[in-house]
């Protein structure tokens, strides 16, 4: 597949060697260099011994159609969408699991949209949400949070308010500005991470606070291990994933 000269594959990770008989998969996001995501799944792939590989694409939206299209007619098993490709994503499956999807399977020429990221917050209880951020990635998390959902933007209601809420989800990529103080009782989950492994302000604070954290990376393996499994149907290697991002097994 021919893409344009903005379109760069990013990082191939661990990859050592392509054949022809090496089934592709990619993450489309702008921007996508940071992304821990091709180191995490490659380990994923080398650990299961799959002859797999997953690269990185930065694909601006005007072009996402493109080379979704592109990647399913070329032979690629699926993608992965992050910002800000969630919603488009799901517009353009022939079958997707709700209006934003982060998971693409491409599947006898059909394109299936998943919402993995679900999981990142599945088994949670919680009474009320403190959910902040209105884009892709609440999208698909919203699905998953139980109890009232207060939702917070730069576009609606801001700042957040996190008080009397027991759950508190940042959305957001916001990694250096604390936009919630949090206080010891609630759960924090945070979407954002630093590529160098460093805490953001949130995942800080929560845990000074004695709070119980699903930090980026934590969320990362959640909602990857879930896409790993509607790719190639076996059982993902967590422990290996985790591993790939410096977390205990």
């Amino acid at each position: 597949m021919a893409h344009g000269s903005h379109l760069r594959r990013e990082s191939v990770a661990t990859v050592t060697e392509l054949t022809a008989s090496t089934r592709l998969v990619a993450i489309l996001g702008h921007p996508v260099a940071h992304s821990l995501s091709p180191r995490m799944q490659n380990a994923a792939f080398a650990a299961a011994e799959l002859d797999w590989a997953y690269v990185a694409l930065d694909v601006p939206p005007e072009e996402l159609a493109t080379v979704v299209r592109g990647l399913a007619a070329g032979g690629f098993a699926g993608a992965n969408v992050t910002i800000p490709h969630k919603p488009a994503a799901a517009r353009l499956c022939d079958e997707a699991d709700g209006d934003a999807v982060n998971t693409l399977v491409f599947a006898d020429g059909r394109i299936l949209g998943f919402n993995t990221d679900k999981e990142i917050v599945a088994g949670i209880d919680s009474r009320i949400v403190c959910l902040i951020g209105a884009g892709g990635a609440a999208a698909t998390l919203r699905p998953g949070l139980r109890g009232e959902v207060r939702q917070f933007s730069r576009r609606g209601e801001w700042p957040p308010d996190a008080t009397g809420c027991d759950l508190v989800v940042n959305a957001t990529p916001v990694r250096d500005e604390l936009l919630v103080e949090p206080v010891a009782g609630q759960t924090i989950v945070e979407l954002a991470y630093a590529p160098d492994g460093g805490e953001t302000a949130l995942v800080r604070a929560a845990r000074a606070a004695g709070c119980d954290v699903i930090d980026g990376r934590e969320a990362l393996v959640r909602q990857g291990a879930a896409s790993f499994e509607h790719w190639t149907g076996t059982a993902a290697p967590v422990a290996a994933m985790r591993a790939a991002l410096g977390l205990d097994a």
